[in-house]
């Protein structure tokens, strides 16, 4: 089976895998190569899929969907992060959040700036005889 982790802006992961384990809003669950085809929304939280050698990898992904199709399992998520074991992941998670509240906090600060101006410009029309 081939996994496609698809973000944004790039394609994070594109690779044969022997099996996915991820979490949806109703539960978790587990797809083999023969599993029947279906779609899914994604609940935040750890996938896991295991390579043709049988190694485990952990993967950290925000909510998206999955959709299993033939031998290609395809999830949209707007941030994933991948990890060898849960502690790094948790950790690398951790850091990448505080990074987006960040962004997050000045993107706010801007656009609260912005609304102002305009309400500001708005009231001097206003004014104006």
């Amino acid at each position: 089976m081939r996994l496609k982790i698809i973000l944004p802006t790039r394609v994070l992961l594109d690779s044969e895998v022997g099996k996915v384990v991820a979490e949806a809003q109703n539960g978790a669950f587990g797809m083999l190569p023969r599993h029947i085809d279906f779609a899914t929304a994604l609940a935040p939280g750890i996938l896991i899929y295991e390579t043709p050698d049988g190694d485990e990898t952990f993967m950290a992904v925000d909510e998206g969907i999955l959709v299993k199709c033939g031998e290609e399992v395809l999830v949209s998520t707007r941030n994933a992060v991948a990890g060898d074991d849960l502690h790094t992941l948790r950790q690398t998670v951790r850091g990448q959040y505080l990074k987006l509240d960040a962004k997050e906090t000045v993107a706010r600060s801007a656009l609260a700036r912005l609304e102002a101006g305009v309400v500001r410009r708005f009231i001097e029309f206003e004014e104006r005889p």
